[in-house]
């Protein structure tokens, strides 16, 4: 049946028995692909009856199918004729793997974070209207993603609507870790809700049969908040809102689900249709971890396990252990999480101080303002996030945490390049965004034993202040060169002249070859590690001013806005007499690969830097 699934509308041509076939067919497809690839298994296996029934019943690109988040797109893109592109999935050049409009027109929509899939609808739905187009808006989102604020800010703005508008709940319990909170719950009783289901169309049924007083029984039925509208309306939490109300549906009966979304196209209005799914359906090492299998890299089909070999602390396993080891002193000490407890390392501190863990959810905006009434009570809260993520809690951040300078810890994971998840996930953009916020301090740890030292600062200091860190296994050389952090201060690593190094966080093992390659060409070079990108430490550059012609700055963050701007800003108001060379990515969005190739395609490898920095200072 794949064979026969060449561009989109194919599926179509198939007789309703092969369905279950080529249902089949691509869960073998993916799980063998992704094994060798790596990449979202779970959420795309859960999909395959979802994505096929929506292929069915619209026609694209005419009709827009907008993923939340994206990464369970991977069926979609096999039924788009991109089957051919797995052997390349999230390989620098190679096919993304979230929905991208460059890639494909059946893609109507970027996505990569979570949340965004309703606006995003809405917006296609009134471009619709405006310009008196006839086609169909589907917005798929997860009951995870109903955790996030904005959805609900575009449910409640939807509700206006009196054209269609499909939105898609896909219901299967998780986000990437279980899903929390009250939203959860509800859904939890809507998925015991089908007899209401047939309750609600047969009540409503014979209402309407009823002369002259049927229709305003219904109609008084729908403006009520008793006892009688929870009985009739599962999902009344939607009705209430205006939104029309369909399911719960069996996400993996295919022609259910055609039934459901050709009713779904009639109404004249916003319908929410709530999907159930099982996520990692259909192979038994991702039903029993979907999380381990969210993102998971190349494994053993036959059992499920990675075949990477064991590695070393990652940062993220330092931070876990630094803070359970932190909060066993001090009972102050609070950790929070954005539905990211192991990607972020709070699994541990989870099990340990239950009572002072806190999950809110994808809610990065309310996580930012609830560390500040934390802090504001007098708690010491540690916010562990995504360097991405946290972008969305940027207005938090200025006026309920930095304005009022209170001592909540940001402890910003997955910071720099971050490899195959692409633009919506490099970590790039944290220096120039956080140091920009009056009161924040911004430092970086140059080691494992450095993120742990500053840590331990971090939750002494009494102020807003931001820790950056990269994924991945942690730098443990130089374990020597650890000299106790000071507010505001440098680490002189090696003292000479001519050139001085400054290098950001963990670009520092990429530092110290870029000296010594300098130092086989006959270079005299000083390396500092900065530490801290806000406040710059300004004693350290008027020394070193006194008796070096060139300083280099090397930091993984675009170039606006990074440590490096902030350098040539001291240094030309000061006027001081040396030539700075900022070393960071461009101004851009940096694609899908892997981190050593990012970097020699963004010219922020050892090689490319060393010559960088020779060919200008021979020109001085």
């Amino acid at each position: 049946m794949l064979e026969r699934i060449q561009k989109a509308n194919d599926i179509k041509e198939l007789e309703p028995e092969e369905l279950t076939v080529l249902a089949e067919e691509i869960r073998q497809f993916l799980i063998e692909k992704i094994s060798k690839t790596g990449g979202h298994l779970a959420s795309n296996l859960g999909v395959v009856e979802l994505t096929m029934a929506m292929h069915l019943v619209f026609r694209l690109p005419q009709d827009k199918i907008i993923w939340d988040v994206g990464h369970q797109s991977y069926t979609h893109k096999i039924l788009t004729g991109r089957k051919d592109g797995f052997d390349e999935l999230r390989k620098y050049g190679g096919m993304s793997g979230f929905p991208k409009r460059k890639e494909s027109e059946c893609d109507a929509f970027d996505t990569g974070h979570s949340s965004t899939s309703i606006s995003a609808g809405l917006g296609y739905v009134h471009a619709r209207d405006l310009q008196q187009e006839h086609y169909n808006v589907i917005s798929v989102i997860g009951d995870g993603s109903l955790t996030g604020g904005m959805a609900y800010e575009a449910l409640n703005n939807a509700s206006e609507l009196k054209t269609n508008f499909i939105i898609v709940l896909n219901d299967n319990h998780m986000s990437i870790s279980e899903n929390v909170g009250g939203m959860s719950h509800y859904l939890a009783e809507l998925r015991t809700a089908e007899f209401y289901t047939g309750l609600k169309k047969g009540v409503t049924n014979v209402l309407h049969s009823i002369p002259v007083i049927g229709d305003p029984i219904i109609e008084q039925i729908h403006r009520t908040k008793s006892s009688l509208k929870q009985l009739v309306v599962p999902g009344m939490f939607f009705e209430d809102m205006g939104i029309t109300y369909l399911g719960p549906v069996p996400g993996h009966n295919i022609s259910m689900l055609c039934k459901a979304f050709r009713e779904a196209k009639k109404i004249k209005g916003p319908v929410l249709l709530h999907v159930l799914t099982q996520k990692g359906k259909g192979y038994e090492p991702a039903e029993k971890h979907p999380d381990k299998f969210h993102g998971v890299g190349p494994f053993h089909v036959e059992t499920g396990e990675v075949e990477s070999p064991k590695k070393k602390d990652t940062y993220t396993d330092v931070f876990g252990k630094v803070i359970c080891s932190e909060a066993a002193k001090n009972p102050k000490v609070v950790a929070i999480t954005a539905a990211m407890a192991d990607g972020t390392g709070l699994a541990g501190f989870r099990k340990k101080y239950p009572d002072r863990f806190f999950d809110v959810g994808i809610a990065e905006e309310h996580a930012a303002t609830f560390a500040a009434g934390l802090a504001a009570g007098g708690m010491k809260p540690v916010f562990a996030v995504y360097s991405s993520f946290l972008q969305r809690a940027y207005d938090q951040l200025i006026h309920d945490v930095a304005l009022q300078n209170l001592p909540v810890v940001l402890a910003v994971d997955r910071a720099g390049l971050v490899g195959s998840d692409g633009e919506t996930h490099q970590g790039i953009f944290d220096l120039s965004y956080l140091s920009n916020i009056p009161n924040m301090v911004v430092m970086a740890p140059k080691h494992k034993w450095e993120l742990a030292d500053m840590l331990r600062f971090a939750i002494s200091y009494n102020g807003p202040i931001a820790l950056r860190y990269p994924r991945g296994s942690a730098y443990d050389d130089y374990q020597n060169f650890r000299s106790p952090i000071e507010y505001g201060k440098s680490e002189m690593l090696y003292d000479e002249a001519e050139i001085a190094v400054l290098s950001v966080g963990h670009m520092f093992e990429e530092a110290v070859q870029v000296r010594g390659k300098l130092k086989e060409k006959g270079y005299s070079c000083t390396l500092v590690n900065a530490r801290f990108v806000k406040p710059i430490d300004e004693n350290i550059l008027n020394r070193l001013c006194e008796n070096h012609k060139l300083i280099v700055t090397i930091e993984e963050n675009v170039q606006t806005g990074g440590y490096g701007e902030h350098v040539v800003e001291y240094v030309s108001r000061k006027n001081l007499k040396v030539r700075v060379l900022t070393l960071a990515l461009p101004d851009d969005y940096v694609e899908h690969g892997s981190i050593d190739v990012l970097r020699r395609e963004t010219r922020l490898d050892v090689d490319s830097m060393t010559a960088k920095i020779q060919e200008i200072y021979d020109r001085l």
